[in-house]
């Protein structure tokens, strides 16, 4: 259901010169992050604060398909809040907040997914891998995708960083946003792909893909000790001292080489193939090459994770800024649909 070439994009997808261009990027509270997030997610899309108009959100709605407990829920919404914060988001110059904060989310998913056809659901790859194993399949997973389309257009985001992996997401909001704009006259941005490269899978801990479900996770934020005791758990091959070893398949040297610099990789890696190096050493370097990035930040965490008040203030003033413009775009599609708009400002 792609629209005709020439409502391919809205002119509105070109932003206003002086202006820069709108990203939005959505990480869901689903536990503590850990090193895979902050190098596959976090890390680059706070770096897009220097080039771009950041949109960053905490996907607490996208989280209840899995999170049930009400707890843990605003505990791990605090975590990312804590996290951006230590980790250098500009909370006055961008805007972060918390999707269940933004009521107009949902209204634009309604008036989205009456114009969404089935089959575009059906071939999410959520809902296909679900159905393959049998499990039941609840609305929200079926919807997940039409949620997820609202995210990205109720804020005129010009783009959206995705790995390849994850293109799929944004090639649905695209036809979405394509087929209300046939059907009513032009509405929204039609966002585009901001593909980065896939950082090489992080594993953990055991080898597997580093991820909260496997609990083979480093969290990003722990006392020194309790991250030095972490890495040193990370598993290796049986490999003595004096054999020769390949850095390219073990474990913690693929975890080394996301934190230190070039020269000590290059230095490394040949003493894995000259042999007389135990794995204990480069354990230790792997530990002080995370703890001297993630160290300086460490404090800031702690510190902001056990004042709750401050944590809310921050939120409520993304909140704030993301609803004015939330407003202006579901007025904006309420209008092209045949409804009144909303009155005044949130």
């Amino acid at each position: 259901c792609s629209a005709p070439p020439d409502l391919a994009m809205t002119a509105q997808a070109t932003p206003a010169p002086g202006t820069r261009r709108r990203t939005l990027s959505g990480i869901k509270p689903t536990g503590v992050p850990h090193l895979g997030n902050y190098l596959g997610m976090i890390k680059p899309a706070l770096a897009l604060q220097r080039t771009h108009d950041a949109f960053y959100f905490i996907a607490d709605y996208h989280a209840l398909t899995t999170v049930r407990d009400p707890q843990a829920m605003r505990e791990q919404s605090y975590d990312l809040v804590a996290t951006f914060a230590a980790l250098g988001m500009d909370f006055d110059a961008h805007t972060f907040f918390r999707q269940s904060d933004i009521p107009e989310v949902t209204e634009l998913t309604w008036l989205l997914g009456c114009v969404t056809p089935f089959g575009l659901l059906e071939r999410a790859h959520a809902f296909k891998d679900a159905r393959a194993k049998n499990q039941d399949v609840e609305h929200g997973l079926v919807s997940y995708p039409v949620l997820m389309a609202a995210d990205i257009l109720i804020y005129d985001s010009h783009e959206v960083p995705v790995g390849r992996d994850q293109q799929q997401h944004l090639e649905m909001t695209r036809d979405i946003a394509q087929r209300f704009n046939h059907l009513f006259g032009e509405t929204f941005v039609v966002p585009e792909a901001r593909i980065e490269e896939a950082v090489a899978t992080i594993p953990g801990i055991d080898g597997r893909k580093m991820s909260k479900s496997y609990r083979n996770d480093v969290p990003l934020f722990s006392t020194e000790k309790e991250l030095r005791k972490t890495v040193m758990r990370i598993v290796t091959d049986s490999k003595g001292v004096e054999d020769a070893k390949d850095p390219d398949s073990d474990n913690v040297f693929q975890i080394f080489r996301h934190f230190a610099p070039p020269d000590a990789q290059k230095d490394w890696a040949a003493r894995y193939r000259a042999g007389g190096m135990g794995y204990g050493e480069i354990k230790q370097a792997t530990f002080e090459a995370i703890n001297a990035e993630i160290g300086p930040m460490r404090e800031r965490y702690f510190a902001l994770r056990k004042d709750p008040a401050a944590m809310e203030d921050i939120l409520a003033r993304g909140a704030a800024k993301a609803r004015r413009v939330a407003r202006t775009v579901l007025n904006r599609a309420r209008e092209r649909c045949g409804y009144r708009p909303m009155d005044g400002t949130p």
